[in-house]
């Protein structure tokens, strides 16, 4: 059937091609034909017309244009034919451009239209809105105006997300998160800046830039960069509030917990634990080593008399409480918090929190008024500095909702969080709960995470479930394995009609009619093989986009950057030599960070 059914179209198509090709050559001869004689005319030889016809076909094929013109130079008759031809090509190429972005988009999905408020000219006009300081500059850096998303596919134009906007960023790993978000985040940063990792590719690239916007923190208890110390942050300087305490004491549970949504009774036992004790060191001025000598020791009474001493009769009541509970039940809730602050007992990681007189302390409310960058890098998996990490970065952030609450409601400009390895290395525990409430503030956080389920063993079904509502932006990059959430993805994205032709024949002739199905805008298997560096775009009140990421080494400016990211790489690789002897590196530490991936 196929057979005869190929032949019938193609013998209905003829007719057409025929026609096609008639029509191209008329429109040929007639830009050949009136830019002729307007050449002609315009040397001072006279508009004077071949007649339109034929004839004149034939004999501009065999005598060239001088049978045509004889008293015009060929060079004015083939300026004027060339001149005509441009005039025409321009806008006749523009609609073939229109309509090859409108073939090559799949139907169904946004473009430049739907994405007006996130093109140029609308993030700009959203710019003024939200930042005081950009009102009454004719002048602005895009930079100023958004964070770069990157270009809608296939043609552009660049999209950017404004500065109330929250994201979340699913990429499997060398998918491009680094060099096509984290990076160039990182680089384009109009504020304060906030970034975790597990690796030192992101630090190596943007070190040296951001010390020319302000100073940079380096917190890197576990020598991912191997950098020296440099600094110290006070463990238990937000810990005077029961809040306070509580929050560094969930950070430190959830380190050790794969689903803080599901706490057992050791889990939520040590949890309180940790907070009496964290609370009755700040309040009594003792050290992050005497904290740990109280968890030694559970019969040491210090915890309790410093929070009787302070008001605080409750909560030393409770940690009393505890401690004369059965012995079992005592020493399996103190050995589960033990255990979550066991990363404290590495005397290199416990240097990083201690007051050291002779190193500048990291205050994060002095940090998020300024320009400055603060790198957070700690290791995944037994023993990491998680807790810590979660601790000194969320204090950074509600330091910003407390400056931006001094500002009026919003900070300007923003601070720019980027927590890369969220699951492995900052777990902050509320942070679906929070994440809304930073866009408000001027706080722009990217959450990036290698799948949704990874997510949802850190904060569990509903709390990644929120996050997942918060985000005001989400991308979806390649890799994306999970069948069951590439599907809800593709329902998201939505269906289109597809129109399916029929054709009947009978001894009357050929008839042709159409139907219309159902079909899925991005089937799950499409968007499982998004290509590396393009993204699936969601953003609230929009269709789904597809867009391409802009790679920082892709970016003017970008050789640069990397001469000094190769710099940087090879102060790593000289730092980690002289601080693991005898250790031969066949690779430079952070390499993959510093050329393009």
């Amino acid at each position: 059937m196929s057979g005869p059914r190929a032949g019938g179209d193609f013998q209905e198509q003829l007719p057409w091609a025929v026609v096609a090709l008639a029509g191209t050559g008329l429109a040929l001869f007639t830009v050949v034909w009136s830019g002729g004689t307007l050449g002609s005319g315009l040397s001072g030889h006279g508009f004077h017309a071949p007649p339109f016809a034929m004839s004149s076909i034939v004999r501009l094929t065999t005598d060239g244009p001088v049978a045509l013109w004889p008293t015009a130079p060929a060079a004015a008759v083939y300026a004027g034919m060339l001149g005509l031809l441009a005039l025409v090509a321009a806008p006749a190429a523009l609609v073939v451009r229109l309509l090859m972005n409108r073939a090559d988009r799949p139907r169904g999905l946004a473009g430049r239209r739907e994405l007006a408020a996130m093109c140029p000219k609308g993030i700009e006009a959203r710019a003024r809105e939200l930042r005081p300081s950009l009102k009454g500059r004719e002048q602005v850096h895009p930079d100023e105006t958004g964070n770069l998303l990157g270009d809608l596919d296939p043609r552009g134009p660049e999209l950017r997300s404004s500065y109330e906007d929250v994201e979340l960023d699913l990429m499997a790993p060398r998918a491009g998160k680094s060099t096509g978000i984290a990076v160039p985040r990182v680089l384009r940063a109009q504020g304060a800046v906030l970034l975790t990792s597990n690796k030192s590719d992101v630090y190596a690239v943007t070190r040296a830039e951001r010390e020319k916007a302000g100073t940079v923190w380096t917190f890197d208890p576990q020598g991912i960069a191997h950098t020296p110390r440099a600094m110290w942050w006070d463990l238990l300087g937000e810990c005077h509030t029961i809040e306070g305490a509580r929050r560094l004491a969930g950070h430190f549970v959830a380190s050790v917990n794969d689903d803080s949504a599901s706490k057992d009774f050791w889990i939520s036992a040590a949890q309180n634990t940790l907070t009496a004790l964290f609370l009755a060191a700040a309040r009594g001025r003792a050290s992050v080593a005497d904290l740990l000598g109280w968890l030694a020791d559970p019969a040491d009474r210090t915890p309790v008399d410093l929070l009787r001493n302070t008001g605080l009769l409750a909560m030393a009541e409770q940690l009393q409480g505890t401690v004369r509970g059965a012995v079992e039940t005592r020493d399996g809730i103190f050995e589960t918090a033990r255990q979550t602050v066991s990363c404290l007992l590495d005397p290199e990681i416990l240097a990083w929190v201690t007051p050291d007189p002779g190193l500048p302390e990291f205050d994060p409310h002095q940090h998020v008024l300024n320009k400055d960058t603060l790198y957070l890098l700690s290791k995944d998996g037994g023993g990491s500095a998680a807790g810590v990490v979660a601790g000194i970065a969320d204090a950074t952030l509600r330091a910003g909702v407390v400056a931006a609450e001094r500002m009026g409601g919003r900070l300007d400009p923003p601070l720019t969080a980027v927590l890369d390895e969220a699951a492995n290395v900052c777990r902050i525990s509320d942070l679906p709960d929070l994440y809304s409430h930073f866009g408000s503030r001027g706080i722009n956080v990217v959450t990036l995470l290698q799948s949704y389920r990874q997510g949802a063993r850190v904060w569990g079904e509903v709390g990644m479930d929120a996050l997942w509502s918060a985000a005001t932006i989400k991308l979806l990059g390649a890799g994306l394995d999970d069948a069951d959430f590439v599907q809800k993805v593709s329902t998201l994205v939505g269906q289109h009609d597809v129109r399916t032709p029929s054709i009947s024949r009978s001894k009357d002739g050929t008839s042709r009619s159409y139907s219309y199905r159902q079909e899925a805008v991005l089937p799950p298997d499409r968007i499982r093989a998004l290509p590396k560096g393009s993204a699936l775009l969601l953003a609230t009140g929009v269709r789904p986009a597809l867009i391409r990421l802009r790679p920082w080494y892709k970016e003017p400016g970008a050789a640069a950057i990397s001469a000094a990211a190769k710099a940087e790489t090879a102060a790593i690789t000289e730092r980690a030599a002289r601080r693991l002897p005898g250790v031969t590196l066949t690779k430079p530490v952070g390499a993959q960070g510093a050329a393009p991936r």
